[in-house]
């Protein structure tokens, strides 16, 4: 199989946007389409790239197609029909955040017109989209993978193939069970921290430097210093992501108190009006407790 040079992208949000403007950079870009499709005709404005009015259009200009969209039916009817309108041995690699099962019935229904298939959530938020520094966790065969990594790289500094299809996505709920778990510790240290009085700024050096040093303390703990949380992950988005996880812990047999907690302070969140902001928002709610009347 010679390498894929004609590419799709399919759903222009946050993370989609950015991630399609690396893949036109790269000389991979064949066309997008976008559910709204003014965002598609901005996408063509700003590059040149032919904007499809359906699925179906952009499918019959491409050899693969990179799919980035918010829920799982949205991939099932992604895949349904680019199964009935790529070619034989085309490719579809989807970055969209679903549950292993979705990835799972996702490939099946390509396989089945002999379409090849790979589940690659993305960890980096909209920063590392920008950059194209994003984590790319696989699931698919290796040989499909080998194949794929031009594309890949095109968007992503660190891509791992984990295993076979599914298994990307189960990664990312690895991956989002530990932002839930970082976000609470690093908004509610800070909470405390700004309830002692103390220096936020030399807290987050000294702090940020030692062994309770990460990228949420040193990306996100300025922003929550001055009470500011600039978007790079939305709360919305990890609350569907949290249900997901939530679900296929659930097939064990188990309930993770950490996501739970979690998806509970989300939905406070969400029913505050904080939903679209990012996860570091998480500091609203850590304040409070400090500051019930702030």
């Amino acid at each position: 199989m010679t390498a894929y040079s004609k590419v799709g992208f399919i759903g222009l949000g946050s993370m989609g946007y950015p991630m399609a403007l690396n893949l036109h950079k790269a000389g991979l870009l064949a066309g997008v389409y976008n559910r709204t499709h003014s965002k598609a005709v901005e996408f063509s404005k700003q590059t040149g790239c032919p904007a499809a009015d359906s699925i179906e259009t952009l499918a019959s200009r491409c050899d693969a197609v990179v799919v980035c969209v918010s829920a799982d039916q949205d991939v099932l009817d992604v895949a349904a029909k680019l199964a009935g309108s790529l070619t034989p041995h085309a490719l579809v690699i989807d970055c969209s955040t679903v549950s292993a099962e979705t990835a799972r019935t996702a490939a099946q229904s390509l396989a089945a017109n002999s379409i090849d298939f790979l589940d690659c959530p993305v960890s980096g938020g909209t920063e590392g989209a920008r950059q194209g520094t994003l984590a790319i966790m696989c699931g698919g065969e290796p040989h499909t993978f080998d194949h794929a990594l031009p594309i890949l790289n095109a968007m992503g500094k660190r891509v791992v193939l984990m295993g076979p299809v599914g298994s990307g996505q189960a990664t990312k709920a690895v991956n989002q069970i530990a932002v839930a778990g970082i976000a609470q510790a690093v908004s509610e240290a800070l909470a405390f921290a700004e309830a002692e009085q103390l220096p936020l700024d030399k807290v987050i050096d000294v702090v940020g430097s030692g062994a309770a040093g990460s990228w949420f303390m040193s990306h996100r703990g300025p922003g929550m210093a001055a009470g500011r949380y600039p978007l790079g992950f939305k709360v919305a988005l990890h609350q569907k992501d949290l249900k997901i996880v939530r679900q296929m812990a659930a097939a064990h047999g188990v309930q993770l108190p950490l996501v739970e907690m979690t998806l509970l302070h989300h939905q406070r969140l969400v029913d505050s009006g904080h939903g679209d902001e990012d996860i570091s928002a998480l500091h609203r709610l850590k304040r409070k407790l400090f500051n019930p009347r702030d």
